[in-house]
């Protein structure tokens, strides 16, 4: 579930792309599997509702996640997906006094509307970035259609093959990233394709990686304490346990919020506009 312990107002660039807990029915705490680890306390399979879920769908420890072993709770968000499968695509219809086949059904579409949403919040993203202006026409076609998609009835989200769409999307996303690094300035010149990279514990310490594209790059516990990432690419980074302090952010893009609170930082920590400072940096940093 979201991590509501720092306020994240929705932004006037982000309408309905953000989980608002209050208007789902906790879909997240029972469609998603997850197994015992670092991030979770207990094994839980999907379709099984989580046992610190309440009966009005809200966390009964949402407080107190991080110390009862469900820090993977706090940085996950669903892009608005909870609220639009539970009011929109359900109608405001509860899985829990429904039949088992529709419970069983909006489990099923609430994955596949997550990942189109986690789309539309790159998307509207992308059509906010000056330099990725002529790519713009084929952005604003493709959130219409991702919207669309959105809106479909249960069963043709269930059958959709979002892995297809993703694709297109992907590469307009591509081209924007490529347009938008290529003016960052320092960038020129320099070698920062890091896509896909292993760069678990690496030591990045104060490193330059102004307009670097790290798109899917794994930084797990990696230390980027004092690193320069203004205008860097950040689509897919896994950021989890990342250090961040004093990093400078400013203008990196397709970072989300889920990244973030997966990260380790503090309030020297620079960030873009997009993503609000986690609650729980404070107590770290």
């Amino acid at each position: 579930m979201p991590d509501q312990t720092a306020d994240r107002p929705d932004r006037p660039d982000r309408p309905g792309l953000r989980g608002d807990c209050a208007r789902c029915f906790g879909l997240c705490c029972v469609a998603l599997p997850f197994s015992a680890s670092a991030d979770f306390a207990l094994d839980k399979p999907a379709g099984k509702p989580c046992p610190n879920l309440r009966d009005d769908h809200r966390c009964g420890i949402h407080a107190r996640l991080r110390e009862q072993g469900f820090s993977g709770c706090t940085v996950y968000d669903c892009f608005g997906a909870g609220q639009k499968v539970s009011q929109v695509t359900f109608g405001g219809q509860d899985w829990r006094t429904g039949s088992g086949e529709r419970a069983r059904r909006m489990f099923e579409v609430f994955p596949v509307v997550r990942q189109l949403h986690e789309l539309l919040w790159y998307l509207t993203e992308a059509l906010t970035l000056p330099a990725a202006r002529p790519v713009h026409a084929g952005l604003r076609r493709a959130l219409e259609r991702t919207e669309q998609l959105t809106l479909l009835a249960p069963g043709e989200l269930a059958a959709l093959d979002v892995g297809a769409h993703r694709q297109e999307v992907n590469a307009l996303l591509l081209r924007a990233g490529e347009l938008v690094r290529a003016e960052v300035p320092g960038s020129k010149g320099r070698k920062k394709n890091r896509r896909g990279a292993d760069l678990i514990g690496a030591r990045l310490r104060g490193a330059d990686l102004r307009g670097a594209t790290l798109r899917g790059a794994c930084l797990i516990a990696a230390d980027l304490t004092g690193a320069d990432l203004r205008g860097a690419e950040l689509i897919g980074a896994d950021l989890r346990d990342t250090d961040l302090t004093d990093a400078d952010l400013t203008g990196a893009f397709f970072l989300t919020q889920p990244q973030l609170n997966a990260a380790r930082g503090g309030a020297g920590t620079r960030l873009p506009a997009s993503v609000t400072r986690p609650g729980h940096w404070t107590a770290q940093s």
